[in-house]
């Protein structure tokens, strides 16, 4: 349990540090979304083309994937279903979708690695190959469903896709490796030294980003949305994880996707499609605030079900 704590202390200790660097305003207010995009088109690629580039991927790699993807469609169908009893309005329910089952990506990797080494963050950057297409689809499929024209914008779904940096990262990443193509020693020391940037600077931005002023602790949807990221997500895929047979550390990684704050990028989103702005930075941020201690509480309780399991063998 320590290590957990010791994991979280530096991560989530940097997106404080970035707050605190918005209120005094350094290094100024113009600095950080250039370093976001910084972050996002150069230095994050360069994380996930070094790390799929060299991943050992394991034979049930895809029931891994498959068990997050089903938790993630899963719970988006639950959400649905809970608002046409308790509906609310059709633009703060895509923030509540968006906020139920984006995942922060920056975190995830540094989580990953920090807390279960490099296996760990080999994991992470499988489910990041296919888990960011996917919930692509879904949130622009809702805003699709849930806003006024009912329309299914396909050329902004393909294009937010193809163009994501990050999705085109894990296909080069991913095809280095498959394909067994040699890079040159001195590009490998390049991309490895930009990936070693791209975390801290990320959480410093996440920081950065954080909006207090925003956040209304009583409002349903708020509630609702976060009930959907850090109770309902994580037990189906912990039943699912279990139902498939994954060994421990994958299902410690999905747990810890599932547990991940809302990415900022969701505002983007809500932004350009006409979603709940005000509601979608109060959820982005609420979650970032109270991610850790849902963290701490499933991967202790995951931990001491597994002793209790080894133990009742051993006794066996």
């Amino acid at each position: 349990m320590e290590h957990i704590f010791s994991a979280l202390i530096p991560v989530f200790g940097l997106i404080l540090i970035g707050y605190f660097f918005k209120k005094i305003r350094f290094p100024s207010h113009e600095f950080w979304p250039m370093a976001d995009k910084l972050t996002y088109f150069i230095l994050m690629p360069a994380l996930l083309i070094f790390e799929l580039s060299k991943a050992k991927f394991h034979s049930d790699s895809i029931t891994f994937i498959f068990t997050s993807l089903l938790a993630i469609f899963l719970t988006m169908i639950i959400l649905m279903i809970f608002n046409k009893f308790s509906p609310t309005k059709n633009s703060s329910f895509t923030s509540v979708i968006q906020g139920g089952i984006r995942f922060n990506t920056y975190v995830f990797l540094a989580l990953s690695g920090s807390i279960f080494g490099n296996e760990g963050l080999v994991l992470a950057a499988i489910i990041l190959t296919f888990a960011i297409p996917f919930i692509n689809i879904l949130c622009i499929s809702i805003f699709a469903l849930y806003s006024h024209n009912n329309k299914l914008d396909f050329k902004y779904l393909i294009k937010s896709i193809i163009k994501n940096p990050l999705i085109i990262a894990c296909f080069i990443g991913g095809s280095i490796n498959f394909l067994s193509i040699p890079i040159p020693i001195s590009i490998e020391n390049l991309i490895q030294i930009l990936s070693k940037a791209a975390l801290p600077l990320g959480l410093l931005s996440i920081g950065y980003a954080l909006v207090l002023e925003d956040i209304k602790s009583t409002k349903k949807d708020l509630v609702i949305s976060s009930i959907a990221k850090f109770i309902i997500l994580p037990l189906l895929i912990f039943i699912f994880g279990k139902i498939f047979g994954l060994n421990e550390i994958m299902i410690s990684i999905l747990l810890l996707f599932a547990l991940l704050p809302t990415a900022p990028s969701s505002f983007i989103l809500a932004r350009q499609l006409g979603g709940d702005i005000t509601l979608m930075t109060s959820i982005i941020t609420v979650q970032t605030l109270t991610s850790a201690f849902f963290i701490i509480l499933f991967l202790k309780l995951f931990t001491q079900l597994s002793h209790i399991k080894k133990s009742s063998i051993s006794y066996v």
